[in-house]
């Protein structure tokens, strides 16, 4: 007779920070405590764009605190430490080239052969189970724009459309020839309909006999849940598999001052708990057409990454079914992820990468993102305060 299976915890410590030393445990709460303060944050925002446009040397100062803490390292090469000690404990990684803002060709080109490297470090390497890029690194966002907007293009723009075509199908091609997965990810509202548009064509042509291709679904928009489902619905009808990843999303306080700014209807849910019933729903929706789908919950919710291993276990799945993933960002919620490698999930974390003066945006970010979201910060602090005060009681 079959034992039945543990109950996945996010309140171990143990486990959480099993990966962590004492002095690196130390480190991530002295972190913690800066971003927990906005007005620190904030200034600390200020003086690096500073230090960015004087072009002051700001490495030293990142190196080993933030960047460190998000971050696996300036390229592929300095990443394997951060990837074998993340398959220590289960746990997959998902190379990312965090650099954004180019809009020169060549730098364009650059993060295409950029991404493909990570696919060829990934066909060597089975902790590494997905890459991901963003189609802002391959695409200047005024031309993004031109498309989502349906607006004639030039002669000249028709050709740069095209070579921004090719480098998606460059990096989709080479993931359908190494048998891995690929996420694109979701971003600003006004340029998710093109987006959307090369994600559909990449399925079409690669997702024939399983999901290679993954498309992004922000579930803080209020469209989206219609939207996963009538992707579903062209997929059945073309006779491909679709590949998704959800999200709650990363861009709600700029989404809402342009709709307010341009005069269009916010295409943000009016509140977190109307984002938290869409995605819920989503995960639901997702289990249940496993015939033809599969999934990742790319979240920071423990409610939601408790419901998706519940759902799972619920619907007699091994824990290990390769159609059903979960990710959170390198150096964020390890309580969520250790635990759920843990109890036999497949669970992957983003790592990004790249010359620290190019990732600062992606600092930013999470530093801010760490601030903005209600109880982020303060959930963080209180594990691993907990897992410091378990550390000493067990040497006592």
């Amino acid at each position: 007779m079959n034992q039945p299976r543990q109950q996945v915890s996010f309140e171990n410590t143990a486990i959480a920070f099993s990966s962590k030393s004492n002095a690196q445990l130390l480190r991530s709460y002295y972190l913690f405590k800066l971003i927990a303060n906005p007005q620190l944050v904030s200034f600390g925002d200020r003086i690096t764009n500073l230090a960015l446009k004087l072009n002051l040397p700001i490495g030293w100062a990142l190196r080993n605190n933030i960047f460190s803490h998000f971050c696996g390292g300036e390229d592929i090469r300095t990443c394997e430490r951060a990837i074998e000690n993340l398959a220590r404990f289960h746990i997959g990684t998902i190379l990312d080239y965090s650099v954004e803002g180019k809009h020169e060709e060549s730098d364009l080109d650059h993060v295409r052969d950029e991404t493909c490297d990570t696919l060829r470090k990934a066909a060597t390497n089975r902790s590494i189970p997905f890459g991901v890029f963003k189609v802002t690194g391959l695409a200047r966002f005024e031309i993004l724009e031109k498309v989502n907007a349906a607006l004639q293009l030039s002669e000249q723009e028709i050709a740069e459309w095209q070579r921004v075509r090719a480098r998606v199908d460059a990096i989709c091609a080479l993931a359908y020839e190494f048998n891995l997965r690929v996420f694109i990810d979701a971003e600003d509202s006004w340029i998710q309909n093109a987006i959307d548009q090369l994600a559909d064509e990449m399925m079409e042509k690669y997702n024939g006999h399983r999901a290679i291709v993954f498309n992004t679904i922000q579930l803080y928009r209020h469209d989206r849940l219609d939207f996963l489902k009538s992707s579903f619905e062209k997929a059945q009808s073309r006779n491909y598999h679709l590949g998704v990843k959800l999200v709650r999303g990363a861009y709600m306080e700029k989404e809402r001052a342009r709709a307010a700014e341009k005069g269009y209807a916010d295409p943000i849910q009016p509140d977190k708990t109307s984002s938290d019933r869409d995605f819920d729903m989503a995960l639901r929706w997702c289990m249940d057409h496993l015939d033809r789908l599969s999934l990742c919950c790319g979240s920071h919710n423990e409610a939601s990454n408790l419901l998706l291993a519940q759902m799972v276990d619920e619907y007699g799945l091994q824990r290990n079914d390769e159609r059903i993933w979960f990710a959170q960002l390198y150096g964020m919620s390890d309580h969520i992820s250790y635990n759920l490698a843990h109890a036999g999930y497949n669970v992957a974390k983003y790592v990004p990468y790249g010359p620290i003066k190019d990732v600062i945006p992606y600092l930013i970010r999470r530093a801010k993102e760490n601030t903005s979201v209600k109880g982020q910060t303060g959930r963080e602090l209180s594990l691993i305060e907990k897992e410091m005060k378990r550390r000493k009681e067990e040497k006592s």
